[in-house]
């Protein structure tokens, strides 16, 4: 099982993390150890190694079918279901390893990085499509984060076209598709609940 991801792909979030409104010459993409999935509401554990872990809710997609070089007409048939999951990052660690132009796997990719809430079956999200689906992240009762997968930079079916031109696509392998503007700490104790359109489908506690 592959986890992969997508950074950069709101334009609202590139201006909060660049300075600037601007849209990538191809997909920025990166994976994540297996050892990152986190599920069935089990608690995140902030690491100790990290002084700053930031939450980025995303939509996320599941694999269905194997794959390689799919053509972007033909991407939607290759995923089956969609959830609400949270990418976290070890921020001090990330910007560390951006500064000295080196890998920042272990910022993104350490053990329970990848939140995952409850999948939902394709056909449910038809009234809206799911190119049209809206979603939150509320923290302690507030929300910090929304956005619409309407305006994603690249579709979730152009990012697997993408993805499949250098991977073969497995059944099980996960895309985290990019989060809208909003990101932001974590601390221990902290709820956070996850909501596509009107369902709450992820619900869990920072330890």
């Amino acid at each position: 099982m592959k986890i992969f991801a997508v950074g950069m792909n709101y334009l609202q979030h590139n201006k909060a993390l660049h300075g600037a409104l601007f849209k990538t010459e191809e997909p920025v993409i990166f994976t994540k150890a297996d050892s990152a999935l986190l599920k069935d509401g089990k608690p995140f554990f902030v690491p100790d190694w990290s002084e700053r872990v930031d939450y980025e809710a995303e939509v996320v997609v599941r694999i269905c079918r194997l794959g390689k070089g799919i053509p972007e007409r033909f991407a939607h048939r290759y995923y089956d279901a969609v959830t609400v999951g949270v990418d976290f990052t070890a921020r001090d660690w990330q910007q560390k390893a951006q500064q000295q132009g080196l890998p920042w796997e272990i910022s993104k990719g350490f053990d329970g990085s990848a939140v995952i809430g409850q999948w939902q079956d394709l056909p449910l999200q038809k009234e809206r499509g799911v190119q049209n689906m809206n979603f939150r992240l509320d923290i302690n009762g507030e929300t910090v984060q929304q956005g619409c997968t309407a305006d994603m930079l690249y579709s979730i079916d152009a990012l697997i076209a993408y993805l499949s031109r250098f991977f073969t696509l497995k059944t099980g392998d996960l895309l985290f598709t990019g989060t809208p503007t909003g990101v932001g700490q974590v601390h221990i104790d902290d709820h956070l609940q996850g909501w596509l359109e009107d369902r709450k489908v992820l619900d869990f506690y920072c330890k």
